[in-house]
């Protein structure tokens, strides 16, 4: 499931994880308390004259301090686990349109990672496979070559005949950190808390919304049963498409806290800016390609937008896709409203960008004319690499900026919070633009979108149209 690159593996440290509801709250609690006093201090710095220069006026950062982006870096990587997964879940946003604080915060979590102890990994391997786990394996790295928020991976080596059953034998196995699934709901609950505490989200996010379908998904992606079935069902998807492929599942070794899966080797897609013009274009127009199939294809969508999910094949061409825990699957009429607003920004309609917002939910239709207008504004932004024929150059776009310039205004006015499914789509959508970008790729996002949207039919029976 991951790549054998030394310059793109995390620098790790042991830590045990706190694993039941009483030891996690005691680290929230705890954390709770060294904001405060953190933020106390910070203070009294700024009303001395010595706090942090040109801070003086921002009344809200005095919780990001240098101290106190330090605590939340280490307790969040300590537990890891919901709090850790929203926090990279964050990170994956363009941090231009953030305060420098949050941005520099949330990059260290995303590169943060602690992992289990043997004994922990021991008590969980024998829980899940069974007290002679170690003999399906012919060898079995102790210590993970990656670690994240839910679980950490090993690398392996089948034994000979599972190999021979698999076609197979190098594999990674991704094992489930202990308490964490049962510890979403309570973390969630403290991070809430933390959250409203230290105001560090702007007024208008709908934090409740937030949080709850945060709690869906988390529960998606601690089933490590869902996940199997997940790539098993991209596998097939994509068994003759070009470019893409999926590691194979050893189900004999896998469980619901356990995934074994082929290894697959690659470049990390940080790495991927320093390639060829010709391959960053390649890149970019397969995965802004496999988005647009995702929803108007498969309606099945992998909607972790993390760029360690994508390794780069350069001698094959190919790219590798990792991680399904948070594939999810879309309604029809979802799917259906969610084209038309596409369409309509894709052609530069204001009035059926409106008209199809209101029907999908984004609007109510009693919103201000400025919020309506900032809203429209926005989708059409979005749009705009799907408007014009020909290769679309990310590295010479403003569709981030000029999104951005409309969220101050969406957050002061909206009246309702946006559907439910947007939440993770437009988290993966965010990441393919900013991938694009980042690789400043040319892509035939105008050609592709037509292709692959007048193959979709509507819930009536009708096809789009151009």
């Amino acid at each position: 499931m991951r790549f054998n690159e030394q310059e793109g593996q995390q620098k790790l440290e042991e830590s045990s994880m706190p694993s039941n509801r009483v030891s996690r709250l005691f680290h929230y609690g705890s954390l709770a308390v060294g904001l405060g006093i953190g933020a106390l201090g910070e203070a009294t710095k700024r009303w001395s004259g010595l706090g942090s220069a040109g801070a003086e006026n921002d009344t809200s950062s005095v919780f990001l301090n240098r101290a106190n982006i330090d605590r939340i870096v280490t307790r969040l990587s300590k537990m890891r686990g919901a709090a850790l997964k929203l926090g990279q879940m964050l990170s994956i946003q363009d941090s231009k349109s953030m305060s420098p604080e949050i941005a520099e915060m949330l990059q260290r979590v995303q590169n943060s990672a602690n992992y289990l102890p043997l004994a922990q990994v021991e008590k969980t391997m024998r829980k899940e496979l069974g007290t002679h786990w170690r003999d399906g394996f012919l060898s079995f790295s102790d210590v993970p070559f990656a670690a994240a928020s839910i679980g950490q991976v090993h690398e392996a080596q089948l034994c000979t005949d599972l190999a021979r059953k698999h076609g197979f034998d190098r594999v990674a196995v991704k094992v489930q950190y202990p308490g964490v699934a049962n510890s979403i709901d309570s973390d969630l609950n403290n991070l809430q808390s933390l959250l409203l505490m230290s105001k560090l989200l702007p007024r208008g996010m709908y934090l409740d919304n937030t949080i709850r379908v945060a709690r869906k998904e988390l529960h998606w992606e601690c089933d490590y049963s869902r996940e199997a079935e997940s790539m098993t069902k991209f596998g097939k998807l994509l068994a003759h498409d070009p470019v893409f492929t999926v590691p194979r599942l050893v189900g004999d070794m896998s469980s619901k806290m356990v995934l074994t899966a082929e290894f697959m080797d690659g470049m990390h897609m940080k790495h991927a800016e320093d390639c060829t013009q010709e391959e960053r274009n390649h890149i970019g127009t397969h995965v802004m390609r496999l988005c647009l199939q995702e929803l108007f294809e498969f309606g099945f969508m992998q909607t972790d937008p993390n760029w360690a999910n994508f390794l780069y094949n350069r001698s094959l061409r190919k790219i590798s896709l990792l991680d399904f825990g948070a594939s999810r699957s879309f309604g029809k009429e979802f799917l259906d409203g969610y084209l038309h607003v596409l369409k309509a920004a894709a052609g530069g309609d204001r009035e059926a960008c409106r008209h199809w917002s209101t029907e999908l939910g984004f609007l109510t239709g009693y919103e201000a004319d400025i919020m309506t207008q900032a809203h429209v504004d926005s989708v059409l932004e979005i749009g705009k690499p799907f408007r014009e024929p020909g290769l679309y150059n990310f590295g010479n776009q403003d569709v981030s900026e000029n999104v951005r310039s409309a969220i101050p205004v969406m957050l002061q006015h909206r009246l309702t919070p946006p559907p439910d499914e947007t939440y993770s789509l437009h988290r993966k959508l965010s990441g393919a633009f900013l991938l694009c970008i980042k690789l400043r790729a040319q892509v035939p996002c105008h050609d592709m979108f037509r292709d692959i949207t007048t193959k979709y039919t509507f819930a009536d029976g009708t096809s789009p149209t151009y």
